[in-house]
Order: structure tokens, then sequence, then C-alpha cells
């Protein structure tokens, strides 16, 4: 199994773990021990209990740029997995400097996909696309390394020294 799809699955369990942990406020060890698979490599259990306890601990950081961007639109109107989803990308984008915006991005879009409504794939494009920008106009965007960030040429096309 490649790393993408892994990846893609251990965001879908925490994203059920999340869930539930929303709906039923009891044991998160609980929900962790219950849902993810014990048949996780330690790297992608670490990155799982990481985004879990990270998207838990930074809720109201994470709900607050969330407000910001859907400024007529009352938080509990969003479809609870459509938060979660984008509480988890945002933190993505915000705590793991090694992943690459575009697939915190991609990944929430394919997840809300299989998990959501029919527009919940584009709402969440358009808020998380606006988070970035804003992350990126801020310097905020904590990103290094090869292809985490856009690199723009500043030679102009065609032109020679």
């Amino acid at each position: 199994m490649s790393q993408m799809s892994k990846r893609r699955i251990v965001r879908e369990k925490v994203l059920q773990i999340l869930y539930a942990y929303e709906m039923n406020k009891d044991s998160l060890t609980a929900h962790i021990e219950g849902i993810l698979p014990d048949t996780l490599d330690k790297p992608d259990r670490q990155f799982a209990e990481e985004l879990i306890n990270k998207v838990i601990t930074h809720q109201d950081e994470l709900d607050e740029k969330i407000k910001l961007r859907v400024a007529n639109w009352e938080m509990n109107r969003i479809a609870l997995i459509d938060k979660l989803l984008l509480r988890m990308g945002i933190c993505e984008l915000l705590y793991f400097p090694d992943i690459p915006p575009k697939v915190s991005i991609n990944e929430a879009i394919e997840i809300a996909k299989v998990f959501s409504t029919a527009g919940s794939g584009k709402f969440i494009n358009g808020i998380l696309d606006a988070i970035l920008s804003k992350l990126k106009e801020t310097n905020v965007l904590n990103k290094t390394g090869r292809g985490l960030v856009e690199e723009t040429i500043s030679k102009p096309f065609g032109k020679k020294k």
C-alpha cells in the first residue's frame, strides 16, 4: 500500500475518532484504541495520535480561523464532519511542517467527498485555500523542504542575461 493511501486511511480513522469524541465527550483513549487498527506502523500511529491531540488542544484557535472565513455563517450550522475536516486541515497547515499544504487541502477535500455532502468538497476547499492564503500573506506558514511551498521563478521566461 502506498504512503499516500495509508495516510488517507489514517486521516479517515482520525476523522472517525474525532467524530466519536465530539459526539460522546467520553474517553478519547477508548476511541483511539477502538478505531485505530493495530496494523498501523509506528510512524502512522504517531501521526494519527499527534493530529488528534493537536486538533483537540488547538480547537478554539482552529475554530476562530474557520469563523473568520465564514463570516455570514454560524459555526453550529456547519456540518460536524466538515468542521472536523476543516480543523484537521488547518491543524496540518499550522503544526505539521513536513506536510505540503496542497496535500493537506486535497486530503480534506477527498475525505469530504466520501464522508460528507455533495458540496462539502468545494466548501472545504474554499475555506482551506483562503486560510492558506492568509497564512502565506502574514508569513505564519511554517513549511520547509522541497515541494512544501510554492517556489516562484524571478527571472522572466525567454529573457537571457
